[in-house]
């Protein structure tokens, strides 16, 4: 092997390289701008001409070369090696095969260590073609707990939105909840209870009224969310006190001529005087306005009407808009008729509701919108739920987070496919749940869990605290399973257990697998069928729905073995390009690596 300067625009491609399908715009945008700053890191691989001629055949590295003319290099250093007898097939195909992209926590503390070097933000911006923005990220995300990314950086990791949270803590709060929620050797992490304990509630800046005389005054210190829209206003403090007494200071000073600061209820809705009529239109100059706070800290607006004062002598009398006033003595009320009664109200919201289940059974509706619409029924104030998440009951306030996400400033619903995705899987993660008691889904939540393999993120569960719960048979099934001589006493068993599984396969026990028995379908799918027959009955029609057969629903569905010792997938594996010079990472964190 030797190394020559050729002139790349003279190389010619092989025709038995293995990778034919065309490399992403974005991943040649991205190699050419490494190409225009840093050069060619890594030689193209050529041979000579097997059929007499004088060139040179490109074994390995086209897109370098082709990327190499596109910015315009007069020559490139080449290593020329000897032809192969297949022309470089297997050559290629192992180069291709073989590569494996970089791991997204190395990415993370590579970018860290370029800055180490000297390197600025800006200039790693234009050698990897990423905005500066996802460069600060990267080094944020580069910065969490060093024993955190030793965790995430063996495949364990966490959730997008759980990276954000424990990014944006700070080191002694990560120090704090990791100790607390460290899993043991060879277990996954927690990661929503290490998210869950580092959550902070957040004030934006976008929201506040008040201008910099008042932040100043209250201490308060804008950070940067540089995992929100790159397009919007990302400061926020988690200061809240200071935020809102901030805010209600500035509505003091703002109040408008008949204006007052009104209370709010546990439903963040406005109280208002008694008597008072709240005004939905456009507000005459009688009425009146109230400033209030919203659960998220915004200042919002009211306006109500007070009743006129009664007349002198409780005497019936008229005043400039026509109603009419009490008449004491009389003791009649006489009240403007409302535009539409209660009753007329009721009518309506059947007549919606109707129409509604009408078109959501035959309208045409695409599958983000029925995403999103399916996240934004639990946002609905006839919801609640025992959830498992954190062992509370949630209902329209925290479901109305994740529906939030899906509208526009101008309260219209705007989103996009990845949007609907996140929201969705929130909402599921805090409806969906398998713990014993109020917050158990049922098999319902089984079923989730086998149809997106929930399976392979089971803990080993071949641990002191477990396997001290199962009884003796279960013990010597268990041992029997994996080759291992029950002991005379069962602590002994136990205890040979424990060892075994801390070096070999985990242990997970078929009961906590999550194919759900047949006959569990089955009642399932019976009582869909009686509440089905029990709604036709009610209307009065005799019509029903032919469900389809449940006989052969997990015919496929694997049978663990009797001791449930098995090795579960990750859940995790990434799929690699397998280019040869570059591979992109398919996390939202990830960088695409030369």
């Amino acid at each position: 092997m030797h190394i020559l300067k050729l002139d790349p625009r003279a190389l010619k491609d092989n025709p038995d390289g293995a990778r034919r399908s065309k490399s992403s715009p974005q991943a040649d945008a991205l190699l050419l701008a490494t190409v225009k700053s840093v050069g060619i890191i890594q030689p193209p691989v050529v041979s000579p001409e097997i059929d007499g001629g004088n060139g040179f055949i490109i074994q390995a590295g086209h897109r370098r070369v082709r990327q190499a003319i596109s910015a315009g290099l007069e020559e490139i250093e080449v290593l020329v090696t000897d032809a192969a007898n297949d022309n470089g097939a297997m050559r290629s195909m192992i180069a291709n095969v073989a590569f494996e992209p970089l791991n997204p926590v190395d990415q993370w503390r590579g970018i860290e260590r370029l800055v180490a070097l000297g390197w600025t933000e800006e200039a790693i911006a234009v050698a990897l073609a990423l905005p500066v923005r996802q460069i600060r990220k990267l080094r944020l995300l580069a910065n969490v707990l060093p024993s955190m990314l030793d965790q995430m950086a063996k495949g364990d990791m966490p959730n997008e939105q759980q990276l954000r949270t424990i990014a944006a803590a700070s080191l002694d709060e990560q120090k704090e909840v990791w100790k607390a929620h460290k899993p043991k050797k060879g277990d996954t992490a927690a990661w929503w209870q290490i998210a869950n304990g580092l959550s902070k509630t957040r004030m934006y800046a976008r929201d506040a009224n008040f201008g910099d005389d008042l932040r100043e005054a209250y201490g308060i210190e804008w950070a940067e969310d540089l995992f929100g829209p790159a397009d919007e206003d990302n400061r926020y403090t988690t200061n809240v006190d200071a935020f809102l007494g901030a805010q209600q200071e500035w509505m003091t000073n703002n109040l408008p001529k008949k204006g007052a600061i009104v209370e709010v209820n546990n439903w963040s809705q406005p109280e208002l005087p008694k008597k008072a009529e709240r005004i939905y239109g456009k507000p005459g100059k009688a009425d009146h306005t109230g400033m209030y706070l919203d659960r998220d800290g915004k200042v919002q607006t009211v306006h109500y009407r007070m009743p006129e004062p009664k007349p002198a002598g409780g005497k019936t009398g008229s005043v400039a808009d026509g109603s009419v006033q009490v008449d004491e003595d009389a003791g009649v009320v006489s009240k403007p008729r409302p535009a539409v009664t209660q009753k007329g109200h009721d009518m309506i919201g059947d007549f919606r509701t109707d129409a509604l289940h009408e078109a959501l059974a035959r309208a045409p509706i695409e599958d983000d919108m029925l995403i999103a619409l399916l996240v934004l029924a639990f946002a609905g104030q006839n919801v609640r739920v025992d959830s498992g998440a954190n062992d509370h009951v949630f209902g329209p306030k925290r479901f109305k987070r994740h529906a939030a996400t899906l509208f526009a400033e101008d309260g219209r619903l705007s989103f996009d496919l990845e949007t609907v995705r996140v929201a969705a899987r929130s909402m599921l993660i805090d409806v969906l749940s398998c713990r014993r008691g109020m917050s158990n889904s049922g098999v319902v939540s089984r079923i989730a869990g086998e149809a997106i393999g929930a399976g392979g993120y089971l803990p080993n569960m071949g641990t002191e605290e477990f396997l001290a719960c199962l009884s003796r048979q279960a013990l010597e099934t268990a041992a029997k399973g994996v080759n291992i001589q029950p002991r005379p006493r069962v602590r002994e068993t136990r205890s040979a257990l424990v060892e075994h599984f801390k070096t070999e396969t985990s242990f997970v026990h078929p009961a906590a697998l999550f194919a759900p028995d047949r006959q569990d379908v089955a009642d399932l799918m019976l009582h869909v069928d009686d509440a089905s027959a029990d709604d036709a009955a009610a209307d009065g029609d005799g019509d029903s729905i032919d469900d389809a057969p449940m006989d052969n629903a997990f015919e496929d569905t694997p049978v663990p073995d009797e001791h449930g010792a098995s090795e579960p997938d990750s859940g995790n594996d990434i799929p690699e390009d397998t280019s040869d010079e570059l591979a992109e990472e398919h996390s939202p964190y990830g960088i695409a690596a030369e």
